[in-house]
């Protein structure tokens, strides 16, 4: 008999629940592109006040909602800074240099974070015309090669302050920010405070089939809609997907704790076995582990195939498990029992 795929390569392969494919086919709908989808609009304004921030426009995907924002910030010629793992530079295909003819200055910080002072130490002179102008920051919320690490709210108090000091905006990468949010047990608004744009994806965690909601207020947000058009990014009756979004916001944020959970004893796990070299901390849904030398990672990995497991290879050695909604209990004690017994790879 066929066992049921495990398919932990992430938190976007989930389906929409019952629940939510019925909010779905129930939903009030419009043009959106007209501004007359009442779902989209409940969505915008539900988020924007979460966050409090005044205006909001919802996206297909997270990847044009960060480079929304990143046009929105600056002119082209200009330089942005973000950790050397970001989302916006290595998984958003060259649109930062693409979209808005920007370059990008790496950080290698800590799993993805950066900190005030390596912010500061990397801003280039403004009067110094041979270097680009500096004109925003990125940040990533939890961060994705770091490991779905959480960023401490009182740090990015203080790249809010540089940012101040030197004029620059902040954006966050908020793809798995509901994650943090919970793990952290913190306040939505307090993000809305720090950050000038916050791009919100409903897809991952939240279990939504696609959507993201840039958040932000009116000075910046003016131009959003423009920018979208010109991406491509004009829906219709979208308020289908909205729809998933709000029930999403309703039903999935607080059971985001059990991916957590299940996470940190996937890693209990990884890290007691041979084959295993070692394992990244984990605070939310992903779990990065390296192999044991002797262990050839094509086999371990095909082993995982062979027993209907999928997990993601992210290259340098770095192999990725994440949790979500549809990783049940029975496929977790699964999982935990074939990562203890299975293998027998080393030579």
């Amino acid at each position: 008999m066929n066992q049921t795929i495990i398919d932990l390569r992430s938190d976007t392969v989930t389906k929409p629940t019952p629940g939510m494919m019925q909010a779905i086919m129930s939903a009030q709908v419009g043009d959106d592109v007209y501004k007359e989808d009442p779902t989209v609009n409940a969505l915008e304004e539900r988020l924007a006040a979460m966050f409090g921030k005044s205006h909001a426009l919802f996206f297909p995907t997270g990847s044009m909602a960060n480079q929304t924002a990143i046009k929105l910030h600056t002119q082209p010629g200009e330089q942005l800074i973000c950790d050397h793992y970001a989302h916006v530079y290595n998984y958003e295909g060259g649109g930062v240099s693409f979209n808005s003819g920007v370059s990008c200055k790496l950080i290698e910080g800590t799993r993805g974070m950066l900190t005030a002072e390596q912010v500061e130490g990397a801003i280039n002179p403004p009067d110094f015309y041979h270097s680009p102008l500096t004109s925003l920051v990125c940040l990533e919320n939890t961060t994705n090669k770091g490991g779905g690490a959480c960023y401490d709210l009182d740090e990015v108090e203080r790249i809010k302050a540089v940012c101040h000091k030197h004029d620059l905006g902040l954006h966050l990468d908020g793809a798995r920010l509901f994650n943090a949010i919970v793990a952290k047990n913190e306040d939505p608004k307090r993000y809305g405070e720090l950050f000038n744009t916050i791009s919100i994806c409903l897809s991952k965690g939240l279990g939504t089939p696609l959507g993201t909601v840039l958040v932000g207020n009116e000075h910046l947000m003016k131009n959003a809609i423009r920018v979208r058009k010109v991406l491509g990014g004009g829906m219709r009756q979208v308020g289908f997907m909205a729809a998933a979004a709000l029930y999403a916001l309703d039903h999935h944020v607080e059971r985001l704790a059990e991916d957590h959970q299940r996470a940190r004893e996937l890693a209990q796990v990884l890290a007691q076995q041979e084959y295993v070299k070692s394992v990244e901390p984990v605070e939310t849904n992903i779990i990065i582990f390296k192999l044991h030398p002797d262990v050839e990672e094509e086999a371990f990995m095909q082993s995982l195939e062979d027993q209907q497991i999928r997990i993601s290879n992210m290259g340098g050695g770095k192999l990725r498990i994440v949790t979500h909604l549809d990783y049940t209990a029975r496929m977790h004690e699964r999982m935990q029992e074939v990562l203890k017994n299975t293998f027998s790879l080393i030579n």
